[in-house]
């Protein structure tokens, strides 16, 4: 396999751009620095092409989620065209950003309104202003991953390792000014005792209370009505990140089929628009209306083809039982891996939702397994890492190939650790874990 103009590239890439590129997640030192190709020339359906020319299915992160239907999908990339045709800005506003809005009421009857912006990590940062302006309150109380922005890593201000437990470790908060130390406070999963004690603390400057409906772990009898009633209880706004839960088990939030509370508020991005840039808040009147004694504006949030495109997408979604599709086959995926681990010899640990899965294998160097089933995954035709995404075009054929050729790369890495040679097999460099400077 020849890699040279997609290596190149990279090293293009290091000179102009710092950490090589906008998302940490699709940096080739996160799968295999050095074999991972890292740039694309097409992409349809499950299929890549990258800079030279070499085709992979793409069994890994599907656009970090985005892509839920598959890749340049006809459906969604057509209503984008006609988007496009009519002129994506103009001096007036698009109807679609309110036909949109109306939709995603419908999907949650217990909210009212809606805000956009482009991206989870800023969508994420309008919720929180907008929690802020509607209690005028500073303090935020957190589970889970949120998002780069000052609001979150500040929880980092003073400790460092404040977010380790919260999805990425390493996440150093410069740039923060450090008055915001002691704004973001984490609570853990299923522990209603931490989040209690914050209440306690901090009720009277506790603005809101964010979380995931779930990612890893499913919830505890009685977490997640304990977090409402404790929103309740400190007057804070009660919001859902459902930025990567959000379209994967059902259209709409996972807190509908998974939770029987409400939320205040609900983030959306990602999946919504199948690759196109676009994120929502939708909340209560009582609470979103806080967004016009606030200045939240954005000259692209108005722009047409984020609107278009998740407009399509929902109605494929819906129309299509996409969820449906999605739990099914990363169902599959995930008990392979398990069979596959027991087959030779691995303890193979899986865990996720269905549609966005993952697995560990027990070792004392794992980046470096992991970065060998990269490897050998790749010298099989297959972009493929230790999670997997679903979307809509994988199929019964695809998931058929994949675990073939992920029983070859368990019975190599079994071999591997049997004969303690790891590193002589390894062609890239071992698997980042963490948030670190890219040299």
């Amino acid at each position: 396999m020849k890699l040279q103009q997609s290596l190149a590239m990279q090293e293009r890439a290091k000179k102009r751009i710092p950490g090589m590129c906008q998302l940490l997640s699709k940096r080739p030192d996160m799968f295999s620095l050095g074999i991972w190709p890292g740039y694309y020339s097409r992409a349809k359906g499950v299929t890549v092409w990258d800079l030279d020319g070499n085709e992979y299915m793409d069994m890994s992160i599907a656009g970090i989620g985005a892509c839920v239907l598959g890749y340049a999908d006809d459906e969604v990339d057509e209503a984008v065209r006609r988007a496009v045709s009519g002129g994506v800005a103009s001096s007036l506003n698009c109807p679609e950003e309110v036909e949109l809005a109306e939709l995603l009421c419908e999907l949650h009857p217990w909210a009212d309104m809606v805000r956009y912006a482009r991206a989870g990590g800023e969508t994420m940062g309008v919720a929180v202003r907008i929690a802020r302006a509607h209690t005028r309150r500073n303090i935020v109380a957190f589970c889970g991953y949120h998002g780069w922005q000052d609001w979150y890593l500040a929880a980092n201000l003073g400790t460092g390792n404040e977010l380790n437990d919260h999805l990425l470790t390493g996440l150093d908060p410069a740039g923060v000014p450090d008055h915001l130390g002691g704004t973001a406070l984490p609570f853990r999963y299923n522990r209603l005792d931490e989040l209690e004690a914050i209440v306690a603390a901090h009720g009277d400057d506790l603005a809101a209370i964010v979380m995931e409906p779930l990612r890893n772990l499913e919830a505890a009898p009685g977490f997640i009505e304990g977090v409402r009633t404790l929103a309740d209880k400190a007057g804070a706004v009660f919001i859902m990140d459902e930025i990567s839960s959000g379209f994967r088990l059902n259209t709409g939030g996972a807190h509908l089929v998974k939770h029987s509370v409400e939320p205040d508020m609900a983030v959306f991005a990602k999946a919504m628009g199948n690759g196109y840039a676009i994120g929502a808040v939708i909340g209560r009147e009582s609470v979103m209306q806080a967004a016009q004694g606030s200045f939240i504006s954005s000259t692209h949030w108005t722009e047409r083809i984020g609107f278009a495109a998740a407009l399509a997408t929902i109605g494929k979604h819906r129309r299509e039982n996409v969820p449906e599709h999605l739990i099914r086959i990363g169902g599959r995926v995930m008990k392979g891996w398990e069979a596959l681990g027991e087959k030779h010899g691995l303890k193979v640990h899986a865990g996720g939702l269905e549609p966005m899965g993952h697995f560990s294998i027990e070792h004392e160097a794992f980046p470096k397994v992991k970065a060998y089933y990269v490897q050998l995954m790749l010298e099989q035709g297959i972009l493929a890492s230790n999670l997997f995404y679903v979307s809509y075009a994988h199929t019964d054929e695809h998931v058929d190939r994949y675990l073939a050729a992920a029983d070859n790369a368990f019975a190599a890495i079994a071999e591997a650790v049997d004969k303690n040679d790891l590193d002589a097999r390894l062609k890239g460099k071992p698997s980042q874990t963490m948030f670190k400077r890219l040299n």
